[in-house]
């Protein structure tokens, strides 16, 4: 008998039945109970109760909706079976859990608390967009899923097309979900993509979405090349706490046996750190070339690497960073990842340095050391500095009541020391302190010397022995606005230098420094105080396509001369680039506390500044530097005559400008320059342009720097870069970049010529290579790369080119595929496969 009811009375019948779980079908009325808790209270909304007294069941019909204990259930009819205590869904069944999870099938069969029973034609969709599949699944426990033929995927389905395969999915023959370990089970499971099987596994598992740390074996990693052969390693992740876990990775490699890898995580309640090690004993060491240009005559390789960051309040923190090696070719021949190598050196370094740093919104500190270790034949560890301690403090008060304006305090001490000093050649280098052969008959010339030690063909980079220096400075400045708007600043400062100088001159080569420089121990200071004046004076102008200021700028410091340029060992200040940065910087023109600029100096220049419509805006400065009395610092050389060539050391200093365009959100043009102020040719050209929008991004780069045979630099530098990156689908993207080396034909003509010379001295003993005209584009790295990202899968592919490189020291051209792909949820799978080998610079037989 089917009868329509009112929603209220209808409702609350059935309430009453399932929630009474097998009772509620007695024909007295219960014993009055506590209300229900509002989390275990039933809602139950349908358009209609159909009640079979014969069947004992009671089926509610029509947009049927269930809420119980944070679980939503909807369908066209469920029926609940009193004998069986059994839920029955059918008709467009939905399961909403509590955690967001969507459960739907075409017929559910439930205990009467909806946490056991078996779903038809099941489909799950979790919180994180992960999706499950079968023609038929059992909850048992209410908490373990059993797909049978289950299907697994991360990607969302296709709009236009659902049916349709996504982009990978795992096919088992059952899947296992047990939310209780939160682990999913994978038996007889192929990896399709597109619908078709690409990798097949008998037996495989893994977290669920819900889990953040699990111990269990992560993605391998595999690896490729000549010295090492073909190498797999397996990550094994040991969740020891929530704060601290353990990565054990032991690699096969073919060549060499097993690399050992391990990692310790800890995170306390102010920090964390981080410890890995590795090692490995080779099996072939003939791989290597032997000391000192590679790591052929080691049994044991490996290296430690630690860093970590503490806050002992919230203005002070103190951390490290280091790592040590066996030898300086461990990281790249085993390809180790070393957070401490310097990205930005030339020839890469390893840099270890541990600090205390504190800071509040008016004053700065830092204390800190360092150790390098040089990463390739080039550089002689001995030569390296251990710098300890380089301390800095700067204070700043604001518009102190006595003066105004603003009051600044600096302080930096710096203590370091070297085993052996080191040299550079003038003008060029082709003298090196050790020469010799190894075992393996391979020749070498290694460490930079001179021919002669003497000032004028000879500097010295760096003194063996112990160098200290403390630096004290105060510093103030105000800005004055007169009623005509012009703007003077006039500054005022005063520093001191304490120098202990310690030189050791025992020794090969440390004895040729005594030919150079005065290498007594002495300890002496110098103070430099300074006064000086900045004017400025700002024109506005308007007009319908914008808003321009030029503002004329002049500036004059006098200070006295500069003492103990000779005397000073040069550390911190070696690079000086004049340019339309420093033009006005009040401190001095040099990059470090080693050097001070002395002497009376003008600087003036003109700046615009444009604003066109609502994005577009236009910067250019122009200016130029006069030494009006005293000794020009810039002329006055150093041990590494830091300051000539510079464009600074004549009375009228060479001319910068600066230019900065953009028309439009995403064009931007950018370009630097410093002309010579008498024949107005560059000497110095920086210029870019980047394009970036969703779509496509693409970039130019220039550089042209002329030669400065006084610091050993004999040959102009010029290079070009391209770089670009297309959005060719809303899911692929392909890049390309490549850099070319505008000036190496020079250097390949020299090198010719000294080839034809030999040949010329020895026709009968010295075979002249073909001569092969290179032209001005050559290439000096060239990458390609394709990119595929969705909500569930990133595949990427590249190829870059190293080609060899007369600085670098490479002999050889490098070409590396790098290949990745990283299925959400699944895991993560890479690549890396060096073509050709490697090069003699990076301790490798080139020949195997």
């Amino acid at each position: 008998m089917a009868r329509f009811a009112a929603a209220t009375a209808l409702a609350s019948s059935l309430v009453y039945v399932l929630a009474s779980a097998g009772t509620a079908f007695a024909q007295t009325p219960p014993a009055p109970q506590q209300p229900a808790a509002p989390q275990e209270r039933m809602v139950v909304d349908a358009r209609e109760l159909v009640y079979d007294n014969d069947k004992k069941t009671v089926s509610a019909v029509g947009d049927v909706q269930i809420l119980y204990k944070g679980r939503t259930i909807e369908a066209d009819k469920v029926t609940y079976d009193q004998a069986g205590k059994r839920v029955i869904a059918t008709g467009n069944a939905r399961i909403t859990e509590a955690n967001g999870t969507v459960i739907t099938g075409d017929r559910f069969n439930l205990t009467d608390d909806f946490r056991d029973g078996f779903i038809d034609s099941l489909r799950v969709v979790n919180p994180d967009k992960t999706r499950f599949s079968a023609p038929r699944a059992e909850r048992t426990d209410g908490e373990t899923f059993i797909f049978e033929k289950g299907i697994y995927t991360a990607c969302e389905p296709c709009k236009d097309n659902p049916e349709r395969p996504p982009l990978w999915q795992v096919r088992s023959a059952r899947i296992i979900h047990k939310k209780a370990e939160q682990t999913i089970y994978y038996e007889e499971a192929r990896l399709e993509f597109a619908g078709v099987p690409l990798a097949y596994v008998p037996y495989m598992s893994g977290p669920d979405s819900t889990v953040k740390r699990k111990s269990g074996f992560l993605a391998p990693k595999f690896i490729n090349t000549n010295s090492l052969g073909f190498g797999v390693g397996l990550p094994y992740f040991i969740n020891l706490a929530p704060n601290y876990d353990l990565t054990v990775t032991p690699t096969y490699l073919s060549r060499q046996g097993l690399l050992g890898q391990v990692e310790w995580r800890h995170r306390l309640v102010n920090g964390s750190y981080t410890i890995r090690a590795s090692g490995i004993f080779q099996q072939d060491k003939d791989a290597f070339l032997d000391a000192p240009l590679g790591a052929g005559d080691d049994d044991f390789r490996g290296s430690v690497q630690t860093n970590g960051k503490f806050f002992i309040n919230p203005r002070w923190s103190f951390g490290w960073n280091a790592s040590m090696s066996t030898d300086r070719w461990f990281y790249k021949n085993y390809r180790i990842i070393n957070e401490s190598i310097s990205a930005t050196t030339y020839l890469q370094e390893a840099i270890s340095t541990a600090y205390l740093n504190g800071q509040s919104s008016t004053a700065w500190f830092d204390m800190r050391g360092y150790y390098f270790q040089p990463l390739t034949s080039t550089d002689w560890q001995k030569q390296q500095p251990v710098v300890l301690p380089v301390i800095d403090y700067n204070k700043r008060i604001h518009k102190p009541s006595f003066l105004g304006g603003e009051l600044s305090f600096t302080a930096n001490v710096a203590y370091l020391n070297r085993d052996a000093a080191a040299f550079q050649q003038l003008p060029q280098q082709n003298t090196y302190l050790i020469n010799g052969v190894n075992s393996a008959g391979q020749a070498y010339s290694l460490y930079d010397g001179c021919a002669v030690y003497q000032k004028s063909t000879c500097l010295i980079r760096g003194l063996a022995g112990n160098m200290a220096r403390a630096t004290a400075e105060a510093s103030w400045r105000r800005n004055f606005i007169d009623p005509l708007g012009q703007m003077w600043t006039p500054y005022a400062s005063v520093r001191a230098d304490i120098f202990s100088v310690n030189p050791d001159t025992t020794g090969y080569p440390n004895s040729k420094v005594t030919t150079i420089a005065d290498a007594s121990d002495d300890v002496f200071g110098r103070a430099m105080p300074a006064v000086g004046l900045m004017y400025r004076y700002p024109f506005v102008a308007r007009t319908s396509w914008g808003t321009h200021i030029i503002e004329p700028v002049a500036q004059i410091v006098a200070r006295p001369n500069e003492t103990h340029t000779l005397r000073v060992a040069n550390e911190d200040a070696q690079s000086l680039v004049f340019d339309a940065n420093n033009l006005f910087e009040w401190s001095g023109k040099f990059s470090g506390y080693d050097r001070l600029e002395g002497g009376s100096r003008a600087n003036v220049g003109a700046l615009y500044t444009g604003r066109f419509g609502k994005e577009g805006f236009a910067n250019l400065l122009l200016g130029q530097s006069y030494h009006l009395g005293g000794r020009n610092s810039f002329a006055s050389p150093d041990l590494v005559n830091t300051g000539l060539d510079s464009g600074l050391d004549t009375d009228a200093s060479d001319l910068v400008a600066r230019a900065q365009f953009s028309p439009f959100q995403g064009l931007f043009f950018t370009g630097a320059t410093r002309l010579n102020q008498s024949s107005f040719e560059a000497q110095r050209i920086d210029a870019a342009a980047t394009y970036s929008t969703s779509v496509l991004s693409a970039s130019v780069g220039y550089g042209r720097y002329e030669p400065q045979p006084s610091l050993g630099i004999p040959r102009r530098r010029e290079g070009l870069s391209l770089n670009g990156s297309l959005l060719v689908t809303p899911n692929w993207r392909v890049r390309a970049g490549v850099l070319f080396d505008l000036d190496k034909y020079k250097y390949d003509r020299e090198v010719r010529a000294n080839q034809y010379a030999a040949w010329l001295a020895s026709p009968s003993t010295i075979t002249l290579p073909k001569y092969v005209d290179t032209g001005l584009f050559q290439t000096a790295s060239t990458s390609f790369g394709l990119n595929y990202t969705d909500e569930c899968t990133i595949f990427d592919i590249s190829y870059s080119q190293s080609y060899a490189d007369r600085q670098s020291g490479a002999t050889k051209d490098t070409r590396t595929v790098m290949f990745r792909l990283e299925l959400r949820t699944l895991g993560e799978l890479s690549y890396q496969q060096n073509l050709d080998g490697a090069t003699t610079s990076d301790g490798v037989t080139s020949s195997r």
